[in-house]
Parts: structure tokens; sequence; C-alpha cells
């Protein structure tokens, strides 16, 4: 089962939740709750919010805390904000404030996807393989 959380509208640049994103995929739900604090970034409080809902919501349906994994962390580009400075000679410089969209999905180990094994087939005895030729 999938539990699904977002926060949407989010005034930090994209290239600066990405990384702290990055590194909370390979933890566990539980661990990344008890790291994020300690990353030292601002995009790291937002995420650890974030993933904290994503964990309520799949315990709100039943779901155990010890059984959850990342199944993805999306780190979108919202809306930018158009502002200005004055530059040099009266110009306008321009300053874009970015946003970012976060959306984490969590779902349980159960249900994790297993490799099947594909059986060869075995040409009868006796036949080499046929290479296909082109253009001849």
């Amino acid at each position: 089962m999938l539990f699904l959380a977002e926060q949407k509208y989010l005034l930090i640049s994209p290239k600066k939740v990405r990384p702290v994103a990055n590194m909370a995929k390979k933890l566990s739900p539980a661990k990344a709750l008890e790291t994020l604090p300690f990353v030292g970034s601002k995009a790291a409080i937002v995420l650890k919010k974030v993933v904290a809902s994503a964990v309520a919501n799949a315990k709100a349906k039943g779901a155990s805390e010890d059984t959850l994994v990342f199944k993805e962390i999306q780190i979108g580009e919202g809306p930018r904000l158009k502002r200005g400075m004055a530059g040099a000679h009266g110009r306008w410089k321009p300053i874009k404030k970015r946003m970012s969209h976060i959306r984490v999905v969590l779902e349980t180990k159960e249900q994790l996807p297993v490799k099947k094994e594909e059986s060869k087939q075995e040409l009868p005895a006796g036949e080499p393989k046929k290479k296909e030729r082109k253009g001849v």
C-alpha cells in the first residue's frame, strides 16, 4: 500500500533541497526522522516535516512504522517570484526566488516487487542459432 505526503510552494530552491532528499532516500523513514534535524539546513527541517506527515498517514491507515520504506522522494520546481534589485547606472537586476514542491511516497516492505528468474529456452540438439540478416 502507498502512503503520500506533499508540501507545495516551499520558498527554497529545488537545487538546495535535492541533496538533502538524496541523503534521506538511502535511509528508512524512521532513521530519516532521527537524522534530518542534525543536517543543518532549512531544507532538512521542512523535509523532516513532510516525511513525518507521510509516516503519520501510514499509521492512520494501520501500517507499522517498521515496515515502511521510501518508494520515492520527488523534488519538483514550483513557480518563481520575479523580484528585482537596483544595479549600476539605475538598471534593474532580476532576482528569481525559486519555489519547490516536495512529494514523499512510502510503501510497505511486503509489497516490494520480487524478481523472478526467467527460464532460458533451450534449443533442440543439432539446431544452431539463426542470425537475421538485414538488407540482403
